[in-house]
């Protein structure tokens, strides 16, 4: 396995995070799993080496000695004299999940860290499904957070849930547009918007881009969100804010990313995949189209920064502060 097996471990693949799994302990898991499959090839033969030994001549009655030249292998590569050829591994987390989400996780592995800062830097978005209690309020809008409030809904309807969320959505449009500082009066910017591939440039608040109810059945409804730069927290509170628009209250009962860019649920490793076979056969797999979308994603943010003039510093100020520090190999 050896130096072969970890060049097939240089790039992203996509694993699903269970709800209240913390991020850092899917990332020592798999780092573990990873460590385990490489150290468990066979060990290669032991050199021999020539050395002469000490020993009674055959035949003699004299009990003389004499040297013999004998082979014997060398133990110092031995796995027992020097332990695991494999001891860390350096793995970075994608965009977190916290503990009480769950959804697609991406990580890179090796060289593939820095294709993490180029996802971040590309600004794509995600897709979540985010169910929603309707009801009663809590202290930090989950379904588990300590009651502050009930309250009745019998007067909420599909039709009002609806209107709230096109409100919401036209809203974040136009924050969308404020944040890429594009001028819409250009045919080239007015294109993009038309064909919904405006992005900021840099850090922003969350921005939603689309916002639609896939199920409502009182008090639980549930939304698929389409959004960038968000936390799962201010989804929660989106969550809180729609029940008190619809003169109610509502908590966030979970949260579950189904995309993340280009890796979708589809991509994800289970928890039963997280071993170094299934990973490798994922970033190969995965290599490709990794590939082709980050180029053509950051060739569309450098070609709309081009429209903002000489002055403008976007996507390329280095690292992403949200990917410093995840990176595995014993320490978070």
């Amino acid at each position: 396995m050896g130096a072969a097996g970890v060049a097939r471990l240089h790039g992203l693949f996509a694993t699903y995070k269970p709800p209240g799994l913390h991020w850092k302990h899917l990332r020592d898991t798999v780092e573990l799993q990873l460590l385990k499959g490489l150290n468990a090839g066979k060990p290669p033969a032991p050199e021999q080496r020539v050395r002469f030994l000490l020993g009674p001549v055959e035949g003699s009655e004299d009990k003389e000695l004499t040297l013999t030249a004998t082979s014997v292998p060398t133990l110092t590569n031995h796995p027992l004299v020097r332990g695991p050829a494999f001891t860390s591994l350096k793995i970075g987390v994608g965009h977190r999940l916290d503990a009480q989400a769950s959804g697609v996780l991406v990580l890179g592995v090796g060289q593939g860290r820095s294709l993490l800062t180029d996802m971040y830097n590309a600004h794509l978005t995600k897709d979540y499904t985010v169910q929603g209690l309707l009801g009663k309020a809590t202290d930090d809008f989950r379904e588990d957070g300590r009651l502050v409030e009930k309250t009745t809904y019998d007067h909420v309807t599909r039709e009002k849930l609806d209107r709230i969320l096109a409100v919401i959505q036209g809203s974040h449009q136009k924050a969308l547009v404020t944040h890429s500082n594009l001028d819409l009066q250009t045919q080239e910017a007015y294109e993009m918007a038309v064909k919904g591939l405006i992005r900021p440039m840099n850090k922003s608040p969350m921005l939603i881009t689309g916002i639609r109810c896939l199920h409502f059945a009182p008090p639980e409804f549930l939304l698929e969100v389409q959004c960038m730069h968000e936390t799962q927290k201010q989804l929660r509170r989106l969550v809180h804010e729609i029940g008190l628009e619809l003169k109610t209250t509502a908590v966030c009962s979970h949260v579950r990313r189904t995309r993340d860019g280009f890796f979708t649920l589809d991509d994800a490793l289970l928890r039963t995949q997280w071993d170094l076979h299934s990973i490798q056969d994922a970033i190969q797999v995965a290599a490709p189209r990794v590939a082709a979308e980050l180029e053509k994603n950051l060739r569309l943010g450098l070609g709309t920064q081009q429209l903002h003039g000489p002055g403008w510093h976007g996507v390329n100020e280095g690292p992403s502060p949200a990917l410093e520090g995840w990176t595995a190999g014993g320490a978070a």
